[in-house]
């Protein structure tokens, strides 16, 4: 029986996850796998990878024929170069470790002196226009007993 090793889409329609499975290859893409040896979420940030790779050598070892998708994802993970027993470590990169949403959103936060530049609410439009109102009704007070100072002044 030909075997292959490919991906297996999982997911909605824009956003796809994959499994890293072994196949005959003559099943459908999401057909019935005979082993799954790893996952690989390409939308995540940073992208997630994860391979079985004892179970990787060992189907690589018996013939499975890997897609370039799935090549392209063993290289990442190092499992291509024990395979052809390439020793250089180009290929290998280390997963980083994924961000901290809530540490960078803290660090924003004191960034701006604690205070949102903005309310997060937003107001009713009667609100808008009672502080419109209000704020007017200020500006017009303050700017009456100005007036009646510089009159006090010109006629002393």
């Amino acid at each position: 029986m030909a075997v292959k090793i490919r991906l297996k889409r999982l997911g909605k329609i824009r956003s796809p996850h994959y499994r890293i499975v072994v196949m005959d290859a003559r099943t459908k893409r999401d057909g019935r796998a005979i082993e799954e040896i790893g996952l690989y979420h390409p939308k995540n940030d940073p992208s997630v990878i994860r391979v079985n790779s004892e179970r990787a050598q060992y189907w690589l070892g018996v013939g499975a024929q890997p897609t370039e998708a799935v090549v392209a994802i063993f290289k990442r993970t190092g499992d291509w170069q024990k395979f052809t027993g390439d020793t250089t470590p180009s290929g290998v990169d280390p997963q980083p470790e994924p961000r901290d949403k809530v540490a960078i959103f803290n660090a924003a936060l004191a960034e701006a002196d604690d205070e949102p530049a903005s309310s997060a609410i937003s107001k009713s439009k009667k609100t808008k226009k009672a502080d419109a109102d209000a704020e007017a009704a200020e500006v017009v007070a303050s700017d009456a007993p100005a007036e009646v100072e510089a009159e006090a002044t010109e006629e002393a």
